[in-house]
């Protein structure tokens, strides 16, 4: 029979648990040192396991939760934080730890990377010098994109199909821009001009069904556009940004063509300071967290605020899972931090994520597994972390060499992340679920 490593005197009974069926023990009560670690926690489920079970030869590398949590520390000294009595048998649930996320490729900038986004196999990223940038997920650069007059701070894609593809870009020039990009022969151009905000955008988010785009910025206003190519109610101009042929390829914009004057759809006022991030958390229903040290909930339909919470730090970006329903946010400290928009009770940060050194700039929340998210820091660290493990983060994905400025999940394969050293890093997920027929389709777009 499996015997418990040493690791103290004083004894705890403990019973183990698992929704993952093909690693289930006997489902029985025994006693461990109540001192016992991760580590000889480990040790102790194989030796079951290889008692158990022909079938399993190798280790298998679990993590334990206690009462929700991961045990990073002495299983005695959670306990006595939760203040659950030694008497009681501890329920002990096991998973198969993540799988260290495999280091791609490292796509080189010629400024500060300040957004990026990735739908199917491609990149979209902006730059503090004005321009935005397609790549493919193998790291070939396709298109420089000029347009902006000032350093671009959000891109979103609206759709992408195997011949033409869709995007919003948002600068510091107080413009959103919407790009249709013909695939096929590889040009882009300058479908709408969004004018309407007064200073520098900071956000840009698109919704669900890709008919509404929402941004945010300096002049305190949360706008929503529609996405739409064909808004025959805009005004013609001439599309801004001067072209210089480069050895790298440029964007086709044809000199004669026209883009259109965009304005926006609804205005919504409440925040004191500059918006610093939106999403959408359902067709109808928005987020937004600002400078002015609140997060808050908006009716996008009838217009107007439904909730609010107020932090103690300036927020500087936001992340929504509709797996969970929960936001993390990233403000000006080295903290990420928790809540549920629509909780009523208890306190109004949920979890607390401790382990950045420096201002954490950027979250976002995984789109396949409800308890995983990415953050990105002015420690120049990007961190994965499980929710359940607020102590620690499961991994360091390193590489970058300054300030960590955005991070995207949004293809559960590739977590992304740009900086201030001029670079895209790129992590691919061993943990991402299977992909069906039209999903590997999707993927070689």
């Amino acid at each position: 029979m499996a015997s418990a490593p040493e690791s103290g005197t004083a004894q705890i009974q403990i019973r183990f648990t698992t929704k993952q069926e093909q690693y289930a023990v006997p489902d029985l009560p025994f006693a461990v040192p109540a001192g016992i670690n991760s580590n000889e926690l480990n040790v102790l489920l194989n030796e079951l396991l290889r008692e158990g079970r022909s079938d399993i030869k190798a280790s298998v590398d679990f993590d334990f939760l206690v009462r929700g949590e991961f045990l990073r520390q002495p299983l005695n000294e959670l306990l006595e934080e939760r203040n659950v009595s030694f008497e009681d048998v501890i329920d002990v649930e096991y998973v198969e730890q993540h799988p260290t996320p495999e280091p791609m490729d490292c796509l080189m900038h010629d400024d500060w990377v300040s957004a990026v986004q990735v739908r199917h196999g491609w990149i979209l990223t902006g730059c503090y010098d004005n321009t935005l940038h397609i790549w493919s997920k193998t790291g070939t650069h396709h298109l420089t994109i000029p347009g902006h007059s000032g350093p671009v701070k959000a891109v979103a894609w609206v759709s992408l199909t195997s011949t033409v593809g869709s995007f919003v870009s948002v600068s510091h020039d107080q413009t959103a821009m919407l790009w249709k990009w013909n695939i096929e022969d590889n040009s882009v151009d300058c479908i709408h001009v969004c004018r309407g905000h007064e200073r520098s955008l900071e956000c840009v988010s698109v919704n669900n069904n890709s008919t509404l785009m929402a941004t945010g910025g300096w002049d305190t206003l949360l706008k929503i556009w529609t996405t739409s190519m064909w808004d025959t109610s805009s005004t013609t101009s001439q599309s801004s940004g001067d072209l210089e042929e480069t050895e790298i390829k440029r964007a086709k914009l044809d000199s004669s063509s026209k883009s259109h004057i965009k304005t926006p759809i609804m205005t919504l006022k409440g925040h004191k300071e500059a918006i610093s991030s939106v999403v959408w958390t359902d067709n109808q229903e928005l987020a937004t967290s600002s400078w002015d040290h609140t997060l808050r909930l908006w009716d996008a339909e009838l217009g107007g605020i439904k909730s609010e919470i107020a932090g103690n730090k300036s927020f500087f970006d936001m992340s929504h899972s509709s797996l969970n329903r929960t936001v993390i946010t990233a403000s000006a400290d080295r903290h990420i931090r928790l809540y549920d928009l629509r909780s009523t009770e208890g306190s109004l940060v949920k979890s607390t994520f401790t382990s950045h050194s420096q201002w954490v700039q950027s979250v976002m929340w995984s789109k396949t597994d409800e308890h995983l998210f990415i953050s990105g820091a002015h420690d120049s660290q990007v961190l994965l972390w499980d929710s359940r493990s607020p102590k620690a983060p499961l991994f360091n994905l390193e590489g970058h060499e300054d300030k960590v400025m955005c991070v995207d999940w949004s293809n559960s394969r590739y977590m992304v992340s740009g900086g201030a050293d001029k670079t895209v890093r790129i992590f691919k997920s061993r943990h991402a679920p299977s992909k069906t027929g039209s999903e590997e389709v999707k993927e070689e777009l």
